[in-house]
């Protein structure tokens, strides 16, 4: 699997509710994640392609005007937020096909780039998180290999699509894809008129890369608060304290796709049958993951866990106190949050309501071995 470490939006959505139940409303979706570019050159701007989404529906941006965060570019504090700056936000048609580009990039001229990302091999630089931007952490310069991004939508994109771009200026230079999961929050109206929403997410496993085998195996740890004021933009990343209350909600998973069973791969966190907390005007959750580090099936490429290891319960290597048998590269994080208007709002009775909702995702990504 390609593991350039690219983020995946979801969406969320209202459900048809019944005539006669209240609900609350959805507010948004809000997040940020680094990249590091280890593609092996030099990239020069990265690509956010919505498919399925006009350009009035991108609500939010890193970097972008109307956060409060300077836009310019560069890496001086107060002046820029990343060495891109704001990007641009542009919608295209290509036959029945639509959609919209968010792009940070850098300027070609006199010969010469004004801003590229330089890379560095696999695993061979960490960050934190939320650290690849002039506000970090890491001495955030001209020398840093990774970088900063983020956007939001108020509706779900039929496809989405990452790159680091080699030459923006040509439309060419889409690198590797990687699919790796996107929480998917559904917001639903409980069975008692009334009561707060419901709030359930989903993470899938990648799809094979080969028709009729497994796709590639990863485990996930899932986090969750829930709080009783809106999550801001800024609020979304790794070290935040808002961030820093959730607590576990599935200690680990391994997800892997299977040809044979299309419900395979998917983790469901959220109770479909218990709404969230009275008041609770927003649902965090952290996803962190991890590469599966054992064997495959030569042939089915299915994961073959080491005798004793579970699904759900990977065992400490006695060799290596706090590493995990069959567990392998932290891959990153993404976290995730859907404000909402807690305040129910009655229908008229012979309303269903379909709402779509603005999710935004933070992930981080550093190459710390943990296998």
């Amino acid at each position: 699997m390609d593991r350039k470490f690219i983020p995946a939006l979801a969406a969320g959505a209202f459900l048809g509710l019944a005539p006669g139940i209240s609900s609350a409303t959805v507010v948004g979706f809000l997040g940020n994640f680094d990249v590091i570019n280890d593609t092996g050159s030099e990239q020069h701007g990265f690509e956010i392609d919505l498919e399925g989404v006009h350009s009035t529906e991108v609500t939010d941006t890193f970097g972008g005007p109307g956060r409060g965060f300077p836009t310019g570019r560069g890496f001086t504090p107060g002046t820029s937020v990343e060495r891109y700056g704001s990007p641009s936000i542009n919608e295209y048609n290509v036959g029945a096909v639509f959609g919209t580009k968010v792009v940070y990039h850098g300027i070609f001229a006199n010969g010469a780039w004004d801003f590229g990302t330089p890379s560095v091999a696999p695993g061979a630089f960490a960050t934190p998180g939320d650290n690849c931007w002039t506000g970090g952490g890491l001495g955030y310069g001209a020398g840093t290999p990774c970088d900063h991004f983020g956007v939001g939508t108020r509706k779900t994109p039929t496809k989405t699509t990452y790159s680091w771009l080699a030459d923006p200026a040509s439309g060419s230079g889409q690198l590797s894809v990687v699919n790796l999961p996107a929480p998917v929050f559904v917001v639903s109206p409980p069975a008692a008129p009334n009561a707060p929403p419901i709030v359930v997410a989903q993470v899938q496993a990648p799809a094979p890369g080969v028709a009729g085998q497994f796709g590639d195996a990863l485990w996930v740890k899932v986090f969750t608060t829930e709080l009783d004021h809106p999550i801001r933009l800024e609020d979304l990343v790794p070290d935040n304290a808002k961030v820093k209350l959730a607590v576990s909600e599935t200690e680990w998973q391994l997800l892997q796709k299977d040809p044979g069973n299309p419900l395979a791969g998917i983790l469901e966190n959220g109770d479909k049958n218990n709404p969230i907390g009275n008041g609770k005007e927003a649902v965090l959750r952290r996803y962190e993951f991890f590469q599966y580090g054992g064997r495959y099936d030569p042939e089915t490429h299915e994961a073959r866990l080491a005798l004793g290891n579970s699904d759900s319960h990977p065992l400490e290597d006695p060799l290596h106190p706090g590493r995990f048998i069959d567990v392998g590269n932290y891959i990153g994080d993404q976290n995730a949050a859907v404000n909402l208007n807690a305040a129910p709002v009655p229908l008229p009775p012979t309303v269903a309501l379909l709402a779509p909702g603005l999710l935004l995702l933070v992930r981080r990504r550093r190459g710390r071995d943990v296998a």
